[in-house]
């Protein structure tokens, strides 16, 4: 009888749980929060996570223009011809195209996990249970960029285009380190030391991203010993090639992105590179200066030409009213210097630092969500963080199967998106924690939930399987594994999203103790 007494108690306290009778304590900006029901607060703080992705959209425009910038640079070199003992000038590029698409790319597409997921880890810091969200997210975000982003990619190019992978040995390698990375992650979780991750397991786990650059450099160079005897085609010298950054590109490609309304082409065509050591003139300041300014008076532009000459007054009223709603990131991201300073280092760490301020903005709204819905955290990381802060790696992938003329940006983003997830994104957050107890506490990390993290790395690896496969057979049968005939593309469209799905619903139903 007190079982069941014990049993209706529970029940009851479900119930007045999810009625919002119990009322969550913590809050965002005022104590008044409080007050309000926890519906009407879940409905508030989904639509604030809502509006930092938007954020987070428009400044991944910045973020593209500037990392393109930074790949064009180009360093002067002067050989002599053996025969004529003249001097030959050429321009090769600085940065390797591969090392490029791993650390610009990659790395910078997967910052908002990365710096989203260390924040945690410092505001847990001192605490002998790591939290969930971080590592929850980043696995979650691998299979958002698996599958949801191969998705998309693959119906991009127009009907009937074939678009492969140019270099397949560099895909190969990189493919290899995506897999070991959540087999190594596992290995960790489950085997060496179940539940709990050391010092030692926290820093070889940082250190295999340097392992992952060497193999992927040595493949590219086609090193002796350390790499795959395939040879490779062309493949475009640009990450996105000249013709698709033109003004037409950045008038249509840009916009659809909501990104910031770009200057004119005349004011390309004169911008200079203001650290030359041939400047002398002080003109390159100014027009640094002019484009400065003209980025904080198309902040606040909410029609653009295009816009002005539709005849429909309720889709013009429909495009004033989104870009009325992004004023607020546009003005606060014209701070971002102008993307032709110093080959866009600048306007690059500018926007990884904003990137960082929403990342925390949305580690606060998720401890919000998860205290006042009694949704586990896990859960909120797997889908709506996931998906939110892997926004910028779908439009990095989108464009470069869009206008690239390989494959090998697209997926390669993909790839490489999921091994610095977890060499970098967990990695660090995991470095920073378990160096703090060792020389504290004297005492290892653990994880709070490792059985639910390790079954969906299980999950993830086994549908990460079918995805590859899909891609393989497509290599084999049409030549190419983005693109082809329309009905086929959409045929491998919709298996890539169904097994995303298959991955959130099982995942989430492990974490909440449902299976």
């Amino acid at each position: 009888m007190a079982f069941s007494h014990k049993q209706i108690a529970e029940s009851i306290h479900g119930v007045f749980n999810i009625l919002g009778v119990e009322k969550c304590e913590s809050y965002l900006l005022f104590g008044g929060e409080t007050a309000l029901g926890n519906g009407f607060r879940a409905f508030l703080y989904f639509l604030g996570l809502a509006y930092c992705f938007i954020g987070l959209s428009a400044i991944t425009a910045r973020f593209f223009r500037s990392m393109e910038n930074v790949v064009k640079h180009t360093r002067r070199v002067v050989k002599i011809d053996p025969s004529t003992n003249a001097e030959i000038v050429k321009y090769e590029k600085v940065w390797n195209y591969t090392i490029a698409d791993i650390t610009l790319l990659a790395f910078g597409t997967s910052f908002p996990q990365i710096s989203l997921a260390t924040i945690d880890a410092i505001r847990n810091i001192g605490s002998l249970v790591a939290r969930g969200l971080g590592p929850g997210m980043l696995v979650g975000s691998a299979a958002f960029d698996l599958f949801p982003i191969h998705a998309v990619c693959v119906v991009v190019p127009k009907a009937g285009e074939l678009k492969k992978i140019s270099d397949i040995g560099v895909w190969l390698v990189e493919l290899f380190w995506s897999f070991w990375a959540y087999i190594w992650l596992y290995i960790i979780l489950e085997v060496w030391t179940p539940n709990v991750i050391t010092l030692w397991e926290a820093l070889l786990t940082v250190l295999q991203f340097g392992l992952l650059l060497t193999h992927a450099y040595a493949q590219d160079k086609r090193w002796p010993y350390l790499s795959l005897p395939l040879t490779r085609t062309e493949r475009p010298e640009d990450w996105v090639p000249a013709e698709a950054t033109s003004c037409k590109y950045e008038s249509k490609v840009c916009n659809e992105y909501s990104e910031l309304h770009q200057v004119g082409e005349d004011e390309i065509k004169d911008i200079v590179d203001i650290f030359s050591i041939h400047s002398r003139s002080g003109k390159e300041n100014s027009h640094v200066l002019k484009l400065w300014k003209q980025q904080f008076a198309d902040a606040l532009m909410l029609e653009s030409t295009e816009s002005r000459k539709l005849n429909n007054v309720y889709l013009r009223l429909a495009r004033i009213s989104w870009q009325l709603l992004l004023v607020p990131w546009r003005l606060l991201f014209a701070f971002v210097p102008p993307y032709h300073i110093a080959h866009g280092w600048i306007a690059f760490i500018c926007s990884l630092l904003f990137i960082s301020g929403i990342a925390y903005v949305v580690t606060q709204l998720t401890d919000l969500i998860s205290c006042v819905t009694g949704i586990n955290s896990y859960v909120i990381a797997f889908t709506a963080l996931a998906a939110g802060t892997s926004w910028p790696d779908l439009v990095a992938s989108k464009i470069a199967a869009e206008h690239q003329t390989t494959a090998d940006s697209a997926i390669a983003n993909i790839t490489c998106s999921n091994s610095v997830n977890i060499y970098v994104g967990i990695g660090i957050p995991w470095l920073i924690d378990t160096a703090y107890n060792f020389v504290v506490y004297r005492e290892p990390l653990r994880i709070q939930n490792a059985e639910g993290l390790s079954f969906s790395l299980l999950v993830f690896f086994a549908t990460s399987v079918g995805c590859i496969a899909v891609l393989v057979y497509r290599r084999v049968t049409l030549g190419a594994e983005l693109g082809g005939p329309r009905l086929w593309a959409w045929v491998t469209c919709v298996y890539f999203m169904l097994l995303w799905i298959i991955f959130v619903v099982l995942s989430s139903l492990k974490v909440s103790g449902i299976i």
